[in-house]
Parts: structure tokens; sequence; C-alpha cells
């Protein structure tokens, strides 16, 4: 199966850039930026074990998409004939190859960028057109666009009503029944879904800093200890540094002489050693 069937399969689409949603005069930056935001959605690594396997495919197609775009000729046979040259692809089959261009493209993300991006992202334009988007595709039904739009809760939710109120009413789409007189029980329902996820995620997150907190104090007791022990060591140092080898031997040369005398001047006044085999106790008591 070749290529734009594979796109069409598993993205419903032939055409390799509505497939990315570009423009055919797409700059480099802009695929590189597409390819992103779609691979995120289709990463093997961020989906629920069910959906790793058709995930992982669909990452191998996207990537192979992105290869041809982003190669100058491969791209200028495809716009001019519809033709992708599938010659020059990674080795078919090893999704790490696939995974490893993927890390060598996009740095590692931080809470940091995630939260820059949310404060640039969330009442931008771009925002809204993923919420137009997902409200066409899911035909007014507020839980497909909460799943959609990046950053979205149910806090939200007056945000979101107004906005597509504003473009029902300026004609940009449809009014969806679903959307516009939503039943109280499926909003109920995802309403206690998200705050059964919150305290989840509030959960998480306590433990997370829980065992952070606990490495912080192993290594803040470690570092006492080294430091306990570098202090001993330059007392010691303090102490002891003064002496070469020559000073050390003198020293215990000394105290084996001291022991020799003590112990020669012991033997001479026997005491209280036998006499005769006799100890000396017994005999003061036979003088007496």
């Amino acid at each position: 199966m070749g290529l734009l069937d594979l796109c069409e399969k598993y993205f419903g689409e032939r055409d390799i850039y509505k497939m990315l949603e570009l423009e055919k005069s797409a700059l480099p930056k802009d695929i590189k930026k597409a390819y992103y935001k779609l691979s995120l959605q289709v990463h093997p690594d961020r989906v629920k074990d069910d959906d790793k396997s058709n995930a992982t495919e669909k990452f191998k197609v996207l990537s192979k998409v992105y290869q041809v775009l982003s190669d100058n000729d491969r791209r200028g046979l495809y716009d001019e004939q519809g033709i992708i040259d599938e010659e020059d692809d990674i080795t078919e089959g090893k999704l790490s190859s696939w995974l490893d261009l993927w890390r060598q493209m996009f740095k590692k993300l931080t809470v940091e960028d995630i939260s820059n991006y949310e404060k640039s992202y969330v009442g931008s334009e771009l925002e809204r057109n993923d919420m137009k988007k997902a409200y066409l595709l899911g035909k007014g039904c507020i839980n497909r666009i909460m799943n959609e739009v990046p950053f979205f809760n149910v806090k939200d939710e007056p945000r979101l009503q107004k906005i597509i109120r504003e473009m029902i009413d300026a004609g940009e789409v449809p009014e969806y029944k679903i959307f516009t007189n939503e039943p109280a029980q499926k909003r109920q329902r995802r309403h206690t879904k998200y705050a059964r996820e919150s305290k989840e995620v509030e959960k998480i997150n306590a433990k997370k800093e829980q065992e952070n907190n606990l490495e912080k104090q192993i290594m803040e007791r470690n570092q006492a200890r080294e430091s306990n022990f570098n202090s001993l060591m330059d007392k010691l140092m303090e102490k002891y540094g003064g002496e070469d080898d020559t000073d050390v031997f003198e020293i215990r040369q000394k105290k084996t002489t001291s022991k020799k005398k003590i112990s020669s001047k012991k033997k001479e006044t026997g005491t209280p050693s036998n006499v005769n085999g006799v100890k000396a106790g017994k005999v003061q008591k036979k003088r007496k």
C-alpha cells in the first residue's frame, strides 16, 4: 500500500497538504509546526494502551509525509505530478527510527514551556479557529470541543458559549440544538467527570511533591554528612598535618622505650609477682 493510500486510511485524506491543514505554498517552518501539532495527537507515548497500535501506524505515516514535504526534490515531484518518491524512507517497520527523528527535531517540553504557550494561546485567534473546527466536526457536541481544544475545562464553558453563539449569530457556523439546548444530564455527567479527574490530578501532584521533598531531604542529609566528614578531616589535618614521617617515627619510638623501662622496673621490685613461689601477702602474715 502506497503512502497516499495510508494517508487516506488513517487520516481520511489523500492530499497531504490538507491532511496537515496547510496551503500548497506553506513555508518549511509552517510545515514543521503543522507536523509537530498533529504528531502530538498521534504520538504512541501519549495515547492509551488500547490505541497504541493504531497510533503507531499513524505516527509512521505522518513522519513519512513530513519527510516528503521537507525534501525539496520530493516535494517538487509531488506538487507537479501528485507522485511520492518512497525510495528514501527510513527503514520500514522500525518505530524507534521515526521516534529518534522526532526527538532530534523537537526539544523536550518543560512545564514552563507549556505554561508560556497556554498564556499565548488562550484568547487567541488560533484558539477561536480550533473551537470553530471542533464545533463543526462534532456537530455542536460540547464534549468533543472540550476534548479537542487545548487547555479547555468546564470553567471555560461560559466563554465557549459566548464565542460560538457569536459565530452562530454572524452566520459563520450553523446552529446545532445539541449545543444551544444541551440536556442537563449530559452537562452534569461532564462536570462530574472533570471534578473526578481534577481530584486525581491533585493526588498525583501531591504525591510528586512529596517524592520531591523526600528526595530533597535525602540530598540535604547527605550533604550535611559530607560537610561533617570534611570538617572532621580538616581538624585532623590541622592537628597532625605538620608532622612528617620522621616525627611520627620518633614519637612512636619514644613511647616504645618508655614502656620497656616501666616493665623492667616492675621486674626488679617484684611487685606484685611471686617470691619463691609464695605470694607477697602470705609472707607478710607469717612474719607477723
